[in-house]
């Protein structure tokens, strides 16, 4: 990665987009890269839209505003595609990554008439299996990862285990299932490149 990477997430209150970013952050900086990680809120409610941002370069951040231009949009909550312009700014060598059982193709007119390319992931499904409830967020931070190769896979995971580990202290039993839904999004996610 030359330049900056800029990140724009979407998702609705109370699904992770922003924990999500905030991880995203941390182990791009665990890495040694320059991060911003921040969210967005409208009304801050639960299921209200929320948006989050990433920024991670090699080289000092020197921007402090929202992302107008991201490279990848995640979209975590596919209703989201009818109620929010998710393609806006995304620039078409970048991609868009959306959390659905759809493949890249079904999705496609859902977007506006967006050109770039599309990815896939069926975290609803991987984290019902993997932690036996819906939080789509750990998913979608693998199938980031493995789409934008911000962070070398093997570096990523062992960063995330180290973050897992600290974030649930307290709940150590939520370890296992929360790398299975790394592990796994980041072999499931689907493009419409394939």
């Amino acid at each position: 990665m030359n330049k900056m990477l800029e990140i724009r997430w979407h998702g609705r209150g109370g699904q992770g987009a922003k924990t999500a970013s905030l991880l995203l952050a941390d182990v791009a900086f665990t890495g040694g890269m320059y991060v911003q990680g921040f969210p967005e809120y409208g009304p801050e409610r639960m299921g209200a839209p929320i948006t989050a941002y990433n920024r991670i370069s090699k080289n000092p951040i020197r921007v402090h505003s929202n992302i107008y231009e991201p490279e990848f949009v995640v979209v975590v909550d596919e209703t989201l595609l009818e109620a929010v312009d998710v393609t806006k700014g995304l620039k078409k060598e970048g991609g868009i990554i959306i959390n659905t059982s759809k493949t890249p193709e079904e999705i496609k007119p859902l977007l506006k008439n967006y050109e770039g390319r599309i990815f896939t992931c069926d975290a609803r499904k991987i984290s019902e299996e993997t932690l036996g409830k819906n939080f789509p967020n750990t998913p979608m931070l693998g199938a980031v990862v493995k789409i934008t190769k911000v962070i070398p896979e093997e570096d990523f995971l062992t960063s995330i285990e180290d973050s897992f580990k600290h974030k649930f202290a307290h709940k150590p039993e939520v370890l296992k299932g929360n790398m299975e839904a790394v592990k796994r999004s980041m072999n499931e996610v689907k493009s419409n490149e394939n």
